[in-house]
């Protein structure tokens, strides 16, 4: 997943969704392999096996073995919308929707088609009524294979097989498989989803609707729903991309590699609304330069138009330049004429 951060402050990585998180990790102690579910980031020890060695051994079978460029996990997906099997859902979407697959039968897999099975689950032992109003593809009901022993089951950490665990790092909610656990994957109440980076390193912002460095707490700039957009450059969806995401000094957010392209094109301004997505004050002393080293023809020397400064926001009636023209709140030339 992607990384989201204030531009030149802090960031914040994104992986992919809270019911349960489960690690499994080796008692330091007495050398017992312990079973530990991550209740609301606190470990809580459940199970204890009583043969360590040989439940150690089983459960690691295959451990970095398996997976694909996104997941390192021992176990594949069949998902509800086609039925086929895919290595993740990443790699369903790859196959799923790109130029080669004809159009009618182009699709994704959407994170939360992959939560709504519990629910689906619910609502069938309530009343299976209830079923009535869900999208028949999703009635197949999420199933995982085991990369072992080629096992298909419901959702869980451990195969019922062959016992192996599918993945270190395992969220019933999201149906997240990882071995890799060096990401310090957490699920996120606030967006829903698991992340990366350590829960003791970031904070839910509930106004941004996402998460962003500890470190910014009390500093970053607040827009309602900052993430949930699209990006104003390539039109990726940023909250779940997989693709560095930045917050820039107005709050928007936007790719890191769109706003470098933007920069490489001398676009300075926010797609969004317009304001200047860095310190530009050496800019505009070159401008004052420029103006200073350019008068205008004669009968232009006392035209005075008015303008509206996208920085400030304010108005006022400055004299016309071909250049530009400077606000005379700010002292920007971040500028729009507004009339004559």
């Amino acid at each position: 997943m992607g990384e989201v951060a204030i531009e030149q402050q802090g960031f914040q990585q994104f992986d992919a969704e809270n019911l349960q998180h489960v690690f499994y990790k080796e008692s330091q102690t007495d050398n017992e392999f312990t079973v530990l579910q991550q209740m609301n980031g606190e470990p809580m020890p459940v199970e204890k096996t009583k043969d360590d060695a040989s439940a150690t051994e089983l459960l690691e079978r295959g451990y970095l073995q398996y997976g694909c460029p996104h997941y390192r996990r021992r176990c594949r997906i069949r998902a509800p919308c086609c039925n086929e099997i895919f290595d993740c859902r990443h790699c369903h979407n790859d196959a799923k929707n790109n130029i080669n697959v004809n159009q009618k039968e182009r699709h994704e897999l959407p994170r939360h088609q992959v939560q709504q099975v519990d629910a689906i689950k619910f609502l069938a032992c309530l009343n299976t009524d209830l079923l009535l109003d869900v999208p028949i593809n999703l009635l197949f009901l999420f199933q995982v294979v085991c990369s072992l022993c080629g096992t298909e089951q419901e959702v869980r950490q451990v195969c019922i097989n062959c016992g192996v665990c599918m993945g270190k790092y395992f969220c019933g909610t999201c149906k997240l498989f990882d071995d890799d656990t060096s990401k310090k994957q957490y699920h996120c109440n606030g967006c829903g989803i698991c992340r990366i980076g350590g829960r003791e390193n970031f904070f839910h912002c509930y106004k941004c609707g996402c998460c962003y460095s500890i470190l910014l707490k009390n500093s970053h700039p607040c827009v309602e729903g900052a993430m949930h957009h699209d990006c104003p450059v390539c039109f990726e969806f940023l909250f779940d991309s997989r693709n560095d995401v930045t917050a820039l000094p107005c709050g928007h957010t936007i790719h890191k590699n769109c706003l470098k392209e933007m920069r490489e094109h001398h676009q300075y301004a926010c797609p969004i609304c317009s304001k200047s997505v860095c310190d530009m004050s050496k800019v505009w002393e070159k401008f004052d330069m420029e103006i200073a080293a350019t008068p205008m023809p004669e009968p232009y020397q006392n035209k005075m138009v008015w303008i509206l400064c996208n920085d400030c926001g304010k108005t006022s009636r400055v004299q016309f330049h071909v250049v530009a023209q400077k606000c005379a709140h700010c002292k920007s030339y971040n500028t729009r004429q507004t009339r004559g």
